[in-house]
């Protein structure tokens, strides 16, 4: 049984009826009780500090610079082991944290990751905390198109009628965005960014070259703007069929050339997956894309502080 298949069994919900009368599907490690710790050794230029970096999954301690793969667990987070010209980096934005007693959940936030070279150059990155069903590939070598470093969606065939989670978010009382890309000064841009939820219910399929493509069976996504408590069950609908004309839902359009997702073909090559269209109504998906995140725009840029906690995901079929 190959790494897909594994995954695909992984992803295999625990169905539970509800007082509501409603199915919910619970996504394997949904409840974020279980992490993996990782410590990543940095390189001597970079100081030579030990980090730490977590994964979601099975409860294990993994030590030392080695890729991480998924397993048994079919969530990928923005935390990463990156190499670069030799050079070892950790970054971490994504936190287990206790949400009362022993039950946890997921943190996910949009800090500055400051690197100093050699104890003189000071690099400053912004990073926003993420979360999704797939895998991060280590390691990352380039900052270059982040979304072709990650095999992005799993296999799944149910037509849901929306997604469910608690949530809680801390925004900071800013109007203000930062963009630090490292390589060229911080700047301070206008606006407020927020933090994001989008689910997309894909039928995909593979051309006679190896490249991927795929129409839109459903669509659901939101954005946060404000501080809140926690709020729990929340119901995101999903919207079956063409939905670029619905209220709110334009930021939700097809992911085409520019800003496609990447996943493994049958060949276990990276290959961007295409959107040709929306599907019909009716139709019945190959593939499901999450991603929660602590940002909503472009790469490195975010309101520093903006945190985003996350529990208990499902699919309410």
């Amino acid at each position: 049984m190959n790494r897909r298949d594994i995954l695909s069994v992984g992803f295999i919900l625990m169905a539970c009826v509800c007082g509501k009368g409603e199915t919910l599907d619970r996504i394997k490690f949904g409840d974020f009780n279980s992490w993996v710790t990782r410590t990543i050794s940095e390189s001597a230029v970079l100081g030579g500090a030990d980090k730490t970096v977590y994964e979601i999954g099975p409860t294990a301690t993994i030590k030392g610079n080695k890729p991480y793969r998924n397993g048994t667990s079919p969530w990928g987070t923005s935390n990463v082991y990156a190499k670069v010209s030799g050079i070892s980096k950790a970054s971490n934005a994504v936190y287990p944290a206790v949400r009362n007693g022993s039950n946890k959940c997921a943190k996910l936030c949009t800090q500055m990751e400051h690197v100093k070279v050699l104890g003189i150059i000071n690099m400053d990155v912004m990073v926003a905390g993420s979360i999704f069903l797939g895998e991060m590939i280590e390691p990352v070598s380039s900052t270059k198109n982040p979304y072709s470093k990650m095999d992005m969606g799993m296999p799944y065939t149910k037509r849901p009628k929306s997604f469910v989670f608690d949530y809680k978010v801390d925004m900071p009382n800013t109007n203000t965005r930062t963009k630090a890309t490292g390589f060229s000064s911080v700047k301070t841009l206008p606006g407020r960014d927020e933090a994001a939820v989008y689910v997309f219910l894909q039928r995909r399929w593979e051309d006679e070259h190896g490249n991927l493509h795929a129409k839109r069976v459903a669509t659901g996504g939101k954005t946060f703007t404000k501080s809140t408590g926690w709020v729990n069950g929340y119901h995101l609908p999903l919207v079956y069929g063409d939905c670029s004309s619905k209220p709110g839902m334009k930021w939700l359009g097809l992911r085409t050339k520019g800003n496609a997702y990447y996943a493994r073909n049958s060949k276990g090559k990276l290959k961007p997956v295409i959107e040709e269209g929306w599907d019909d109504a009716n139709a019945i998906p190959t593939h499901v894309v999450v991603m929660m995140s602590s940002g909503n725009g472009e790469p490195y840029v975010g309101t520093e502080g903006l945190t985003f906690y996350v529990d208990n995901v499902a699919f309410a079929l």
